[in-house]
């Protein structure tokens, strides 16, 4: 099945009244496990490519692999950037047979962050991608992209209209007390915000930093519009935690399949999990 895009996979989770994982992912047994999840669980999936992810491995890398993945794949699958710093980055992706991609312009005022999202969507639509963009400032640390708590600001909602209006982003992904990494406690997200920007803005909704989000608050999230939830920090968690337990049972292992296949396993119990928590689970044909 040829990549879906993150306007149609999204249309539909949003008519459903669910949402959509969107996984980072940086190499081959993080893409097995996404998709072998997403089968398991007939589920829509986003793989998302971080800049982290892009110095690592390399887009033509990423592209290929998931590509590969995906070839005798039954549901839809979107290949999608993460946090693009650049104009030129987006087109590369785009190049690379990337269907969406989000333009990161947060740290840009009001109407530069407009007109840089614009010039993204121009081009994308134009062959047939989608684009996520961003209002406010997510805290926490993401690769080489950190900002720090006292910078971290919320999304307005009367911003958050025109951006849409403006910029005819398909996706916008929003600042409500989230935070890329762990958390250190129980995050308050702004659901009062939340609601607001809802109402005002006619397109799906993005949460980053889900991972330690607790499941009441993801569905409330839900609920009042947010379409595609991002986990990244979980899957690294449960990937280290099944190395070094291997490590520590078994020192003298070298195979590396032995080393990496059981923390493919972890991770794939981690994707079916928040698969079911979305509701988007047993929804590949919608």
């Amino acid at each position: 099945m040829p990549f879906a895009t993150l306007q149609k996979v999204l249309a539909a989770a949003e008519r459903g009244g669910y949402a959509v994982g969107a996984f980072n992912t940086n190499n081959m047994e993080i893409i097995q496990a996404i998709v072998e999840a997403a089968e398991e669980e007939k589920s829509p999936v986003i793989l998302q490519a971080s800049q982290g992810a892009l110095k690592y491995a390399g887009i033509q890398y990423i592209a290929a692999m998931v590509r590969a993945a995906v070839e005798t794949s039954s549901v839809p699958v979107v290949l999608h950037l993460d946090h693009g710093t650049s104009f030129a980055q987006t087109m590369l992706c785009l190049k690379h047979g990337f269907t969406s991609v989000m333009f990161d312009g947060s740290k840009y005022s009001l109407a530069e962050n407009i007109a840089a999202t614009r010039k993204v969507v121009d081009v994308a639509h134009a062959m047939g991608a989608s684009v996520e963009g961003e209002l406010g400032k997510i805290g926490g640390t993401e690769d080489d992209i950190s900002v720090d708590e006292h910078d971290a600001l919320f999304t307005d909602p009367a911003e958050a209209e025109r951006f849409v209006n403006e910029s005819m982003v398909d996706a916008l992904a929003v600042a409500i007390g989230t935070a890329h990494g762990p958390y250190k406690g129980e995050p308050q997200l702004d659901f009062a915000r939340l609601e607001s920007i809802n109402r005002r803005v006619e397109v799906p909704i993005v949460l980053h930093g889900a991972s330690g989000v607790s499941a009441e608050s993801i569905r409330r999230a839900i609920a009042l519009g947010v379409c595609k939830i991002n986990i990244d920090t979980e899957l690294r968690q449960a990937f280290a935690r099944s190395v070094q337990q291997v490590a520590q049972n078994k020192p003298g292992e070298y195979d590396p399949r032995k080393i990496l296949g059981p923390a493919k396993e972890e991770m794939k119990k981690i994707v079916r999990e928040k698969m079911r928590l979305f509701g988007c689970s047993g929804k590949a044909g919608e």
